[in-house]
């Protein structure tokens, strides 16, 4: 198989879809590798350490979805690249598909085959291919937030950890998964005031096991929720239902009420948000204000630390991508239905349930439909 990698092009967006470790695997299965020019400088990696790796390289990502049977990138494609696919072609990246219906209808019209990293599963239910990222985004999370608690960047002017004699800035996660840990984690290590929020009494469980008296663990009502976001400097957003759009669960209303210089830092924002004021940023302008709150909304927050997103990605990614060149597609899918669940769209049919729901478009079973690959 030859598979390709673009070089990314959303805003300040520097990660690469194959490191030259995962293009010399492919290589060394007997496959071959286009990568356009420049596609690695964000991690360090050039074109002439692609070639050692035994990659082609080109000028154009043109060149390399014109002449590729597997595009691997990062990001969800943008308009211009979703104008190169064609039809058969499989793309494997992140999609995020519910809360975006311009790319949906024109992946569907691609007859491209596309699997989202952020819905293949493992045996234990987990989000193998979204965990790697999400352990970063939680981590800068609260790096992002510590910042904007700043006066300068519109901030209440508080130091996260405060120093003895005062008090630290008060930290409410909401969600406990693999992004709220994470969060909490980092917020822990700085000395915050921290409180996560979740539904689920296993994980509130682990919270607690793992951070003890470090932070305090509450189950998640609208009263409970609204009582703390109220009260809080910063609000992590830290909310996932797979493959779904994020839930709003904070309010325009309950932002109006946050005192000023508050930060809401939406980490869910690439599945819509999870604050009714959120809309995505980059980080060319990571920051805006609504009612004197401070929003950080950035869609690619691993993106800024490029290095280490790219290798924790790849070694996630770097199996299904060996199992699909390998096999084929459509025998890498029927042979493990963790990868399976990660089929978005082929041959023109949605088959991610979740996506079909959130903008009300017909859903395909995906084994059905992979069956014809």
């Amino acid at each position: 198989m030859q598979v390709g990698v673009p070089k990314e092009i959303k805003t300040l967006e520097q990660r690469v879809g194959l490191s030259v470790g995962s293009v010399r695997e492919l290589v060394a299965h007997g496959h071959s590798v286009v990568v356009e020019a420049t596609a690695g400088a964000g991690i360090g990696a050039s074109d002439r350490d692609y070639e050692a790796a035994g990659a082609s390289i080109v000028d154009t990502a043109a060149e390399v979805f014109g002449t590729c049977d597997m595009i691997v990138k990062v990001k969800e494609p943008q308009a211009v690249e979703r104008a190169m696919l064609s039809e058969g072609q499989v793309l494997f990246t992140y999609l995020h598909l519910a809360p975006d219906p311009e790319q949906t209808a024109d992946l569907l019209a691609s007859g491209a085959t596309c699997i989202a990293y952020e819905t293949v599963t493992d045996a234990s239910g987990g989000l193998p291919l979204l965990a790697p990222m999400s352990k970063v985004a939680g981590r800068m999370s609260i790096q992002a937030a510590a910042h904007s608690l700043e006066a300068p960047q519109g901030g209440a002017g508080l130091l996260m950890g405060g120093v003895p004699g005062v008090a630290p800035a008060k930290v409410v996660v909401i969600g406990g998964g693999v992004v709220g840990e994470h969060a909490v984690e980092m917020a822990v290590g700085l000395g915050a005031d921290v409180t996560v929020l979740d539904r689920n009494h296993m994980v509130l469980d682990h919270m607690a096991a793992r951070f003890g008296p470090s932070i305090k663990t509450i189950y998640s009502t609208t009263a409970a929720l609204e009582d703390l976001v109220l009260d809080a400097d910063v609000v992590v957003g830290a909310v996932l239902v797979r493959g779904a759009r994020a839930p709003r669960l904070v309010t325009a209303d309950m932002v109006k009420a946050m005192h000023d210089g508050a930060v809401l830092v939406d980490v869910a924002i690439d599945q819509g948000g999870a604050f009714e004021t959120s809309h995505a940023t980059t980080h060319s302008e990571p920051t805006y204000m609504v009612d004197g709150v401070v929003h950080y909304c950035v869609a690619n927050m691993p993106g800024a630390v490029p290095r280490t997103s790219t290798f924790a990605l790849n070694n996630a990614t770097l199996p299904f991508v060996l199992a699909i060149a390998d096999k084929g597609v459509g025998k890498a899918l029927a042979d493990d239905s963790h990868l399976m669940n990660g089929l978005n769209v082929v041959a023109g049919k949605l088959t991610e349930e979740a996506v079909a729901e959130a903008l009300d478009l017909e859903f395909h079973d995906p084994v059905a439909v992979a069956a014809t690959l």
